[in-house]
């Protein structure tokens, strides 16, 4: 199962939602898709979805699928890899009116660099990385929030 969410905040992602509707109606995606469209105006023709979840139908919905599609929120990304889910993840972009800045570009690229996640820089791609995606083999996500929690340990020890 495919879970789609781009989030809750007040920007739309008509075009990827619609990119999805296509492939599905073409017979590329033929697996079930729930999706989470937040405040986009395109409503799906071809998959389930809702406006928001709330966080236990979010958990499970997560749980229960294999790939997340997403945008390039920090948030969803994290949580999709460390429950060991095949992230997709495609940026909102400013001159789509997706967004006020193009940073989740750069989110990405970080990813991307990490070897974590499959980053869908242009939705012309989508059914390429889509196609591959169950191929891939991504690196586990490692949290350094212990090396955070040292360093402040540390720095608060050296007060006394």
């Amino acid at each position: 199962m495919i879970f789609v969410t781009l989030g809750s905040q007040k920007f739309q992602f008509d075009r990827l939602l619609q990119k999805l509707d296509e492939l599905v109606e073409r017979g590329v995606i033929t697996e079930e898709i729930t999706a989470q469209i937040g405040a986009s105006t395109y409503l799906p023709k071809h998959y389930e979805y809702v406006r928001f979840m709330d966080r236990e139908q979010f958990a499970a919905t997560m749980d229960r699928c294999d790939i997340v599609v997403t945008h390039g929120g920090t948030g969803v990304i994290i949580t999709a890899v460390k429950k060991g889910k095949k992230v997709i993840a495609v940026p909102r972009l400013a001159k789509y009116k997706e967004h006020v800045d193009d940073h989740q570009l750069q989110l990405l690229h970080q990813f991307d660099e990490l070897q974590i996640i499959c980053a869908c820089y242009e939705l012309e791609n989508f059914e390429t990385e889509y196609r591959d995606i169950r191929n891939k083999q991504f690196r586990p996500y490692v949290s350094n929030t212990h090396v955070i929690i040292e360093s402040i340990e540390e720095y608060l020890g050296s007060l006394k």
